[in-house]
């Protein structure tokens, strides 16, 4: 658990790094704020959604532990090639890579972990797996605050063929490469033992079929997920230039203060999240999802108020109440999934999930607040608006969504409780 939690770090440091140097990437480059959503979101999704599924199918049969130590190895290594990138084309191309490698993380780490811990431990364990995100959050934030003062302050060197580099490709080389020993530690895991032996990958029409029967178990999970991740996946990615272009933070001071409140409340909200459904699975066979329903109504506030208060001190105190509100139903949100798909579909349902998220939160978050940015507001200082609006829109509507799919869920848990009973 240890490692698949710093894997998880470095995938997190890997996908966020982006969204710190959004401003001097902009003024280097030219580019506007609907290239840099896609930069944020498309750039990174497109290989992600197209590779997806299909390797989740080797996960299902083949060593998970070798799939996941190929990604480590190949993410990291396309987040080094950023730093040689010279205009929007290869940032772009370099960014689809990053997707590529990743696409293999959630379902090869998911699936591992299911054959590892019980269904009543397993909201716990994943809880762990994500203080690997949130950490890998907060040291992208804190790390990245010394990094860029530092780069700004001494003179790079003239390099072959790459020339002098601009302190922002430095950073890119510098979170990168450290990931090709994480993928060393993958290598040398031991591969769980699957639950029921070994199996066979069900045919990506069989798990179609599967879900369709199950659709109102199913539904309410993915487009619950498709909609509140459009809103957290934009604002996340945006959060920074907000900070840096309301209140006229620097990149190092944004990275600083938001990387230790991330650390802080992060690491509580995953925790008090995984201690509340196990508390609430004595009386409920819902309770993952009403974990995850208590966080969002939390946070929704929160981040609808965040954007628009005066004081820049005020608003990152409130965006830390909301993340760590949020955060509450990470854990369980993917323990609730897990708990309820068989062995041989767990891999490629997995990636159906998580694919779902990343075209919200990658694919069209990022581009849906610049959007609302550029044509709604009309003024790259209104972003604030920006981001409260969707705030204000999203999230009460996939809390809905996720009210209906609250006995569908109960039923199926009762179900899986019988014929375990039965065995």
């Amino acid at each position: 658990m240890g490692v698949l939690a710093l894997v998880r770090m470095s995938a997190q440091l890997d996908l966020s790094i982006l969204s710190l140097l959004v401003e001097p990437i902009k003024r280097d480059m030219a580019l506007s704020d609907g290239q840099i959503g896609l930069l944020l979101g498309l750039a990174f999704a497109i290989f992600y959604l197209g590779l997806g599924v299909p390797l989740a199918k080797l996960v299902d049969s083949y060593s998970r532990k070798t799939i996941l130590a190929v990604g480590v190895a190949f993410w990291s290594l396309s987040t080094a090639m950023t730093g040689l990138a010279n205009n929007f084309l290869q940032l772009f191309l370099c960014r689809a890579a990053v997707g590529a490698g990743e696409s293999v993380n959630g379902p090869a780490t998911f699936s591992m972990i299911a054959d590892m811990f019980p269904r009543e431990r397993l909201a716990r364990a994943i809880a762990v797996l994500n203080l690997g995100s949130v950490a890998g959050t907060a040291v992208a934030m804190i790390f990245s605050a010394f990094v860029i003062h530092w780069l700004q302050t001494i003179e790079l060197p003239h390099l072959p063929v790459i020339g002098q580099p601009r302190y922002w490709q430095a950073v890119f080389f510098i979170v990168g490469l450290p990931g090709l020993l994480f993928a060393l530690l993958v290598y040398s895991l031991p591969e769980p033992a699957r639950r029921g032996g070994p199996v066979k990958a069900e045919s990506f029409g069989g798990i179609l079929r599967f879900m369709k029967a199950n659709w109102r178990l199913f539904a309410p999970l993915f487009v619950a997920l498709l909609v509140s991740g459009i809103e957290s996946g934009g604002a996340g990615m945006w959060r920074p230039a907000f900070l840096t272009r309301t209140y006229g933070w620097s990149p190092a001071q944004v990275a600083l203060v938001s990387g230790i409140i991330a650390l802080v409340t992060g690491v509580a909200g995953v925790f008090l999240g995984s201690f509340l459904s196990e508390h609430l699975a004595r009386k409920h066979d819902n309770a993952n999802l009403r974990v995850v329903l208590t966080g969002w109504i939390i946070a929704t506030p929160c981040m609808v108020a965040a954007p628009l208060v005066a004081d820049p001190w005020v608003s990152v105190a409130i965006s830390g109440v909301a993340a760590m509100a949020s955060l509450m139903g990470a854990p369980t949100q993917n323990a609730a999934l897990q708990s309820v798909v068989p062995s041989h579909m767990r891999g490629q349902i997995t990636a159906l999930y998580l694919l779902t998220y990343t075209l919200a939160g990658q694919g069209i978050g990022p581009s849906f607040i610049a959007a609302i940015t550029e044509h709604v507001v009309g003024d790259e200082a209104g972003l604030r608006y920006a981001l409260a609006g969707s705030a204000a829109v999203m999230m009460p509507i996939a809390i809905i969504i996720m009210i209906a799919g609250l006995k569908p869920y109960a039923a199926k848990i009762g179900e899986l409780k019988a014929q375990e009973a039965r065995v």
